[in-house]
């Protein structure tokens, strides 16, 4: 099990093949890499309006908006470098995705490993972003990850340092499940998986507007948890 580090790059895996996206984000995650996912280019653009990354994997073509529009959208407001999928690979469609503002082009199927060090020879052409991440917006709290605070206007709410080492975990990869091992091997809880259960339970009660019906931790049936922020 490889263990998660705030200075690993992030990665935003949008594809509409939940099979090829949970693979993507398993194999990834194996590598060297925190992964996010979205199923399309709304979800996408929801996730990325919360959060950082550093590289995007999108797929080309899926319902809705197409990934050649939302590089093409991106790209007027936003560097992050996309690496595009697709599984037409005539060098026409090469060049469009190239000339939206596509950094690399990768047509299915392909190897994983090529794919890896496809993101790794983008990642070494772009420095990485030092900016301070974006604050995660949790119903009427504002959580601010470098602080480990979580605000709305002048009330903060208070945090046990095990609650807000827990929000922080969650909030590095909103939307991936974390299993409970790999909770308490980051938080380096001295116990079991069921003391993790116990900081959740703790947390929801301040955070959640029904804590019986959780909108913003998560329980993933046979996985652990995840953080859905608004």
């Amino acid at each position: 099990m490889t263990t998660m580090t705030e200075d690993m790059p992030h990665i935003l895996v949008v594809d509409d093949d939940t099979r090829l996206r949970e693979l993507l984000r398993k194999y990834l995650s194996t590598t060297g890499f925190i992964v996010s996912v979205a199923k399309d280019a709304a979800e996408a653009r929801t996730t990325l309006a919360s959060l950082s990354f550093d590289l995007i994997v999108l797929d080309v073509m899926m319902p809705g908006e197409s990934g050649l529009d939302l590089t093409a959208a991106l790209r007027k407001t936003n560097d992050v470098p996309i690496l595009l999928l697709t599984a037409r690979g005539e060098p026409d469609d090469r060049i469009a995705g190239l000339e939206a503002g596509a950094d690399d082009y990768l047509a299915k199927p392909f190897e994983a490993r090529e794919l890896v060090l496809r993101i790794n020879s983008i990642l070494r052409r772009v420095p990485r972003s030092l900016d301070p991440k974006p604050p995660l917006y949790l119903g009427r709290w504002c959580f601010a990850p470098e602080r480990d605070e979580l605000r709305d206007g002048d009330e903060i709410l208070h945090l046990t340092t095990a609650e807000a080492s827990l929000l922080r975990v969650l909030a590095s990869s909103p939307g991936t499940a974390f299993t409970r091992d790999e909770l308490t091997e980051r938080l380096k809880i001295n116990g079991n998986s069921r003391t993790v259960d116990v900081q959740v339970t703790r947390l929801r009660r301040k955070i959640e507007p029904d804590p019986s019906q959780p909108r913003y931790i998560q329980t993933v049936r046979g996985e652990g948890y995840l953080l859905r922020p608004d």
